[in-house]
């Protein structure tokens, strides 16, 4: 008994078993100075830059050092393909994995024999660079695969045929880089504590405009014609006057609270928390010293703040102390805080300050709330992309959905499949009466021993048929390539036309291997002129056809015609066999 007992596990805690930290309104019952940032009672957040003390009175306040630039945080992996892939040799290929899902690869081997791999998946992209030296043979496509992650699970990747498949693949691979950046800034007064109080500040403070001037510039938003972040630039109706700024190729465009419309009577200020409660960044700016805790503001998407504190720095200058807070699931984003945090007024505040904002809200896409959603649009867009290649890929080969192929289940023929027919010993299109016109293998190619004979050219024996693929109705006429059979044991014929056929049947000659209307070296005409010499003439001048069993009205009453009577409602098709040549002497 004592072996089946299971410890259990200690019950969840709620709110009531922490220890709330304290209030804001306690805190400021204390003597000062206060921090920039409280966390809320039953925590949620992390917070960087808690010394502000400058230690006597330094010459300067510790600043990124001139010269040196913050580095930009961001999906390094979206623009893997456009640099390493992107117009030059690779190949792209695409499967489906029972557990990873949907599956796009591409692969290219470069002059320093190195593999460049990239798999998408629908969790993220994976990318390897393989040196051929350090493998034991050269591996095939899903040996590659499961290079880059061992979990693939695929008997075979289908390659993408389709000629602009780098376009779909770049733009599936850039979908999570932006140029464009919207954040919020949101003036604190001195003893505001609540988010009605936050947003129903209407006047700036010169402190607060001299630090709108450091975010960037002043615009007016009627007509503007940059990154609106959501503004009204038409009929104003968010404003007037916004801040904008152009840093690293990128447009940042800031709702400021006090430059939002106000409403009176709306203590929510509803015009004013619609713009700034959807960014997912904010910067809080203070006046003076008043705590700002983040859950003032009930938001679900802000979910980092950057907390700007003015201190009066005397000779020294405008000073600037700087905190930063953010949820427990937003991972730490640089560049790191100097200790203590306080700025100088100046350009390297300003790049220091717009490089912390735009890693901020890419650090941001990494919390649990926003993962979800990348997650659920990343596959819904890879599956989209694996359908597109799927089915430009077929369509190269003549292979479409079941819903576009014939009545008979087959496909419309496609580039590749044409030429398929032509190669392909046995292929049904590749025979005599297929799509193309071309008879079998043997026909087709010039083999010594069989080669087909040739004709001697007629006046349009040059001339290509303007139908390709209709074999000529007469394969072999009588009397061309052996004798003709006899329409009965005891029938004789007295045309001169029989006596020609007799004359021939003594003389034997090589079978014609030939039986399509195509040979090798060209398609002949759908009906090919008669050759010289084999042609007659009725009294009347007309050229008689070449077909022995074709009617003329000069033919003698016996000529025997192997056909219906003229009275018959249709005329009867008869195939003509050829016999092997006969011996007389036998």
């Amino acid at each position: 008994m004592a072996q089946q007992r299971h410890a259990v596990p200690p019950p969840l805690k709620t709110e009531e078993d922490y220890i709330p930290y304290p209030s804001v309104h306690e805190v400021l019952g204390r003597e000062g100075p206060f921090p920039l940032i409280l966390l809320p009672q039953f925590g949620g957040y992390w917070i960087e830059g808690t010394n502000h003390q400058l230690s006597g009175t330094p010459d300067s306040p510790p600043t990124p050092a001139p010269g040196t630039r913050a580095k930009l945080e961001g999906n390094h992996t979206a623009k893997i393909y456009r640099k390493h892939f992107l117009g030059k040799e690779h190949f792209n290929y695409y499967s489906l994995d029972p557990a990873l899902g949907h599956l796009v690869f591409s692969l290219k081997y470069d002059e320093q024999e190195h593999l460049h791999l990239l798999l998408r998946t629908r969790a993220r992209t994976l990318h390897d660079v393989v040196p051929i030296s350090c493998l034991a043979e050269f591996p095939n496509v899903v040996q590659m695969a499961k290079l880059v992650c061992e979990d693939v699970n695929v008997d075979r990747f289908y390659p993408v045929l389709y000629p602009k498949a780098s376009r779909l693949i770049l733009a599936f691979d850039e979908h999570v880089l932006s140029n464009h950046f919207k954040f919020g800034v949101i003036y604190q007064k001195l003893g505001q504590t609540s988010e009605e109080e936050l947003f129903g500040t209407t006047e700036e403070s010169p402190a607060f405009a001299e630090f709108l001037d450091v975010l960037g510039q002043r615009v007016q938003l009627r007509d503007f014609k940059g990154f609106r972040g959501g503004l009204d630039v038409t009929h104003g109706q968010t404003g007037s006057e916004s801040v904008y700024c152009h840093f690293r190729d990128k447009e940042i465009m800031f709702h400021v609270s006090t430059k939002l419309p106000y409403t009176e009577g709306d203590a929510q200020q509803l015009q004013r928390k619609r713009h700034i409660g959807n960014d997912i960044v904010a910067i809080v700016f203070q006046d003076e010293n008043t705590p700002f805790v983040p859950d003032m503001i009930a938001s679900n998407f802000l979910h980092a703040f950057v907390v700007v504190q003015l201190e009066q720095g005397g000779s020294q200058g405008t000073l600037y102390k700087v905190s930063v807070t953010a949820r427990d699931d937003v991972p730490f984003f640089g560049p790191p805080l100097p200790d203590p945090a306080v700025f100088r007024k100046g350009p390297e505040f300003q790049e220091f300050l717009l490089t912390k904002l735009i890693n901020a809200e890419y650090a941001c896409y990494r919390a649990e709330k926003f993962a979800k959603l990348e997650e659920r649009t990343r596959a819904a867009l890879l599956e989209t992309l694996h359908e597109e290649l799927q089915a430009r890929s077929q369509a190269m080969l003549g292979l479409g959905p079941d819903d576009e192929r014939p009545d008979n289940g087959a496909a419309a023929p496609g580039f590749f499949e044409s030429f398929k027919s032509l190669l392909v010993p046995g292929s049904r299109r590749g025979r005599r009466g297929s799509a193309i016109g071309l008879g079998s293998v043997e026909e087709a190619l010039l083999v010594p021993g069989k080669s087909p004979s040739r004709r001697r050219p007629g006046p349009l024996g040059s001339r290509r048929s303007s139908a390709i693929g209709i074999e000529s109705i007469q394969e072999a006429p009588a009397g061309r390539d052996g004798p003709a059979a006899p329409e009965g044991s005891g029938s004789t014929h007295s045309s001169p036309e029989s006596r020609r056929h007799h004359d021939r049947a003594e003389k034997p000659e090589p079978p014609d291997f030939s039986r399509s209307s195509s040979s090798a070296s060209s398609f002949g005409s759908a009906a090919e002129e008669p050759e010289p010499g084999r042609e007659s003439r009725s009294p009347s001048g007309t050229h008689r056809n070449a077909f022995p069993d074709t009617p003329w009205p000069d033919d003698p009453p016996g000529t025997p015609t192997g056909r219906r009577p003229p009275d018959s409602p249709c005329p009867e098709i008869k195939i003509q066999l050829e016999q092997p040549p006969h011996n007389p002497g036998s």
